[in-house]
């Protein structure tokens, strides 16, 4: 007598769900919301920060237990949605010390 796998029985099982298929004719979009999943691609560089903003961002980041990075990207992404919807108020813009 054969034993059965557990395993390829639910392969199969899929594999028949799969064949029963079928995409409608028609989709309605209207209630999508374009880019809702989109992730913008992060890029690799090399800038100079202070020592004292790069020691409060790893402090900020072991006490939030997430990496430094992301939350020094949260920042930058959070000014840059502020300065775009004040149309480029110039009390954001940033200033030189004399």
């Amino acid at each position: 007598m054969k034993t059965l796998n557990p395993e390829k029985i639910a392969i199969k099982k899929r594999n028949d769900n799969r064949e029963d298929f079928k995409l409608p004719k028609e989709i309605d979009f209207s209630g999508s919301v374009r880019g809702r999943f989109y992730r913008p691609k992060k890029i690799s560089t090399t800038i100079r920060i202070d020592d004292d903003i790069i020691l409060f961002f790893r402090r900020l980041a072991s006490e939030n237990k997430s990496p430094y990075q992301t939350l020094v990207n949260e920042v930058l992404r959070d000014y840059k949605s502020r300065f775009e919807s004040t149309k480029h108020d110039p009390r954001l813009t940033c200033e030189k010390k004399a």
